[in-house]
């Protein structure tokens, strides 16, 4: 067997194949508890791109672990295949979205099965089935008689080349553009139908905090999406136009307030720039909410502080948005960093009126100079009339209740979902339109709601289908017409998960009972671009559905992880780009082991890597050295009639460690450091047999079955193939037990340290010396006097080290050498760290003395600090031997 590579092709179909037999990855529905382990569910766009194997190899590698480690895992697959992408390729091709669709899936579905994925298929579910649709539907209906489905006329995001509304969380960037097209998006006022998301602002935010096992970033872009504002609503009073209302979280400040600003788009703004040519300009030419600096226009208006009573400019600024807020707000210059740099542009007073609190009692407060810039934290009132002395919060708590129009409001930035999308492939919302009785839920028992032919039409095709569309009222028989928008495709995923634990279920989404048993996921995996959209929605479909009393959890996913980009010479995979990788290229030439482990060992799953067809090849090598390494041994009937020598033992230890880095790590989804771990070892395992005439057999045969094992979550066709050869039994590795090591992986490092820092020593004064043929080599543990100094001084939090240590007898007693290492230990403190006790150390090196004399091809004497030469005993250290070398 070459070590340059295997038949990876007959390799991983034979055992594709045996694994389907075996009906491997089937999770039967008695199943108590599975640990479940889930990809966010792919878009059937045609065909598996890098980022989809990367994410996926993640979920099938973790499942194998936790497989393997003997828990039931649930791990299904199935399709996101509703979507505008669809319906567009239909029309290029004058063809259905349906049939494009489910091409898809057939191609996506066979590159994951060549990919050797462990998915329960039993279990595959896929959006634009009716049997699955029908149950958008019913939630649809169920949130409705929960108050949670309103339709209201409203100004929405428009994109006019998807011909469809967007939900404030799809439109993207600065300028504002559809998440799918990049088009740039339009207001319009439409009738839209919505699900009440806000209803649950409160307790979306509030349930973050407990999200421990999610990151931080989204975590963090959830709490900023949702954006609760603690305030008070107050109004002033504009000339010409009456009260009008603004929200302000300091309205300690109000005496402060020099001016009043009014969104572009708010209703006076708008009759302004129809009378006003200059507000017109600046609406229409200059007025731009992203720029770096505010701006505005003055108006003729002016506005009564309601606190002071006095008259105050009003203007039309850009940094006044009609969606935060009310469109309007009071500018405190003194006390605000945006409205302090628009006041000196406009030359509006800046006057301060909150002071820091004064340090003692009977101080005056010292009042901030704000002509540089705004004094913005909390602290005592100033210039507010009969408000002074009082804090902030107290301020904030008196003029609330003292200013007639003001009153304690909380708001929120997040908006209610609007799911209304005038397309054809999504699901129907399930309403009919009479004259007489408005909007009409359809009957349960006549759903689901199914789509029509497709018609190739421009603008929405459901409005074309007129068999379809017209049709008679359910409560008065009269003629009535259906509602011709479908769902936001994201409803279909806010809900998936739970529908993995029974996807035949006929009489209802999901069977309760197990979903109480078998949720929330445990490990999802996917892109963070969904953390206000997909990870919001299904936290809000969540609570919903908990809160009729169909689930007991109330979120979702307990752990989840964002995979990192695949890159290509540092920049994202595109089609765009024309800088994408073939998965199946990669498969077809080097298969889907080598694309699974260089994908897993190149960078931790939750970093961007560069793809590398040098990486690939690499790690191709190692896989055929792994096969040469196992058939070798094999092929001679396991046979090694060599001793258990000192560096059998070190071999033995290095499989534990193996063991116990890599559990930690699967364990914690560092696939990279737990597949370098087997890697090492089979470089360990091959280093040993180049070394010695015969190998010990058990040790070697226990290490090449730990490698194997190890390696099996990532590359599981190769390793299933091997094992079958090395193993006695005629089980199938998938289901095997995991192995176990008594080894702490605190220990391990420590030993490997000072392995390789010993290794390191010798090259380094071989190099220095220039010896070329080493005679002997001695490595020298220190004494004991100094490992309990290092003990002391790592444990020790005293200013003087050096008078702590002299203080104990048996370090004392060393003299000027005990001094001197005090001195070093004081100066080298901050870096300090344990190290193995002597008898450890020289344990240690001896075991790992073979792995100098193969490199150096000389002899290896590990001696204690008692057994060598005084002079040399005295440059040894914990963790760093002394060298000695004999030409």
């Amino acid at each position: 067997m070459s070590e340059e590579g295997y038949d990876h092709t007959a390799v991983e179909r034979r055992w594709q194949d045996a694994w389907a037999e075996a009906d491997a990855y089937r999770t039967p529905d008695d199943a108590e508890d599975p640990t479940y382990v889930l990809g966010m569910f792919p878009y059937p766009s045609g065909k598996l791109h890098m980022g989809h194997v990367r994410n996926y190899t993640i979920t099938d590698a973790y499942a194998r672990f936790r497989r393997m480690q003997g828990e039931d895992v649930l791990h299904p697959m199935g399709w996101d295949s509703f979507g505008l992408p669809a319906e567009n390729a239909a029309k290029e091709r004058d063809s259905n979205p349906r049939d494009w669709t489910m091409d898809c899936i057939d191609t996506m579905r066979g590159q994951m099965e060549s990919m050797g994925f462990g998915y329960d298929w039993d279990r595959e579910i896929t959006t634009c089935e009716p049997e699955y649709y029908r149950w958008n539907q019913w939630l649809f209906e169920q949130f409705h008689e929960e108050g949670l489905v309103e339709r209201r006329a409203a100004e929405v995001n428009w994109c006019p080349s998807c011909e469809t509304v967007l939900a404030d969380e799809q439109v993207e960037g600065e300028d504002e553009r559809c998440w799918r097209c990049d088009t740039l998006v339009e207001q319009r006022e439409l009738d839209q139908w919505t699900l009440g998301i806000t209803e649950y602002a409160d307790e979306l935010l509030s349930a973050i905090d407990d999200l421990e096992g999610w990151p931080d970033s989204v975590r963090e872009m959830q709490r900023n999406w949702i954006g609760k504002q603690e305030g008070s609503r107050v109004e002033f009073h504009v000339s010409d136009h009456g009260p009008v209302e603004a929200f302000t979280t300091r309205l300690d400040t109000i005496h402060g307030a020099t001016f009043f600003a009014l969104a572009p788009d708010h209703p006076i703004s708008e009759e302004l720039a129809a009378e006003d040519d200059e507000v017109a300009h600046f609406v229409e030419e200059v007025a731009d909410p992203d720029g770096d600096e505010p701006n505005g226009v003055e108006t003729d208006l002016t506005a009564t502080n309601p606190a002071t009573g006095e008259e105050v400019p009003v203007f039309v600024a850009d940094f006044v948005l009609s969606d935060v807020g009310t469109g309007a707000l009071m500018g405190v210059p003194g006390h605000d960093e945006r409205d302090h740099a628009f006041a000196e542009r406009m030359g509006v007073d800046i006057v301060p009126v909150v002071a820091p609190e004064p340090d003692g009692e009977s101080e005056a407060p010292d009042v901030p100079d704000v002509s540089e810039g705004a004094y913005t934290e909390d602290g005592v009132l100033v210039n507010s009339g009969e408000y002074d002395g009082l804090t902030s919060a107290e301020g904030r708590e008196r003029l609330t209740a003292d200013i007639d129009s003001a009153d304690f409001h909380t708001q929120y930035r997040l908006r209610d979902w609007l799911i209304s999308r005038q397309r054809y492939w999504g699901t129907p919302i399930p309403v009919i339109h009479c004259d007489d009785c408005g909007p009409v839920l359809v009957p349960e028992e006549d759903l689901p709601v199914e789509l029509p032919e497709f018609i190739n039409t421009t603008g929405n095709p459901l409005d074309e289908a007129e068999e379809w569309k017209h049709t008679a009222c359910p409560d008065c028989g009269a003629d009535a017409v259906r509602e011709t928008d479908t769902m936001d495709t994201f409803v279909d995923s806010s809900w998936y998960f739970l529908r993995y634990v029974s996807p035949d279920l006929e009489d209802a989404p999901f069977d309760a009972e197990r979903a109480d048993d078998w949720m929330p996921v445990d490990q999802y995996v996917g892109g963070l671009e969904h953390a206000v959209m997909h990870l919001l929605y299904a936290r809000f479909a969540t609570k919903a559905i908990a809160d009729m009393d169909m689930l007991e959890h109330r979120e979702p996913f307990t752990n989840l992880l964002g995979q990192g980009m695949v890159q290509l010479e540092g920049e994202k995979m595109s089609k765009s780009k024309g800088n994408t990788v073939s998965p199946q290229r990669i498969v077809e030439e080097y298969g889907a082991d080598t694309a699974r482990l260089f994908m897993m060992q190149a960078a931790r799953p939750d970093t961007a890597f560069d793809w590398s067809e040098e990486g690939v090849r690499s790690t191709h090598r190692f896989l055929g050295r792994l096969a040469e390494t196992v058939r070798s041994f094999a092929g001679a009937g396991g046979a090694g009639a060599g001793e258990e020598t000192a560096a059998a033992r070190y071999v033995r230890s290095e499989v534990d460690a193996a063991v116990a880095v890599a559990t930690e790590q699967f364990d914690d989804l560092g696939f990279d450091l737990a597949t370098r771990e087997a890697q090492q070892l089979v470089a360990t395992l091959r280093g040993y047999r180049e070394y010695v005439e015969e190998v010990h057999a058990p040790t070697f045969e226990r290490g090449l079955t730990v490698a194997i094992k190890l390696l099996a979550p990532v590359a599981p066709h190769l390793t299933e193939e091997l094992y079958a050869e090395l193993a006695d039994d005629d089980g199938l590795l998938v289901d095997a037990d995991w192995p176990t090591a008594d080894a702490d992986p605190d220990e391990v490092e420590k030993r490997r340290q000072l392995v390789e820092n010993t290794r390191e020593d010798v090259r380094n004064i071989i190099e220095v010396a220039g010896i070329d043929d080493p005679e002997r080599v001695d490595v020298v543990v220190a004494p004991e006097w100094k490992h309990e100094a290092l003990s002391i001084a790592v444990d020790s939090d005293a200013d003087n080290l050096v008078g702590e240590l002299m203080q104990n007898p048996d370090i004392q007693r060393h003299g000027s050498a005990a001094s001197d290492y005090a001195k070093d230990l004081q100066a080298e403190r901050e870096a300090l760290r344990p190290a193995l006790s002597p008898a450890r150390e020289l344990s240690a090196l001896e075991a790992a003395a073979w792995l100098i004399e193969r490199e150096f091809d000389a002899p290896v004497r590990v001696l204690s600090a008692a057994e060598a030469d005084e002079s040399v005993a005295a440059k040894a250290e914990p963790g760093r031997p002394a060298i000695d070398i004999r030409e």
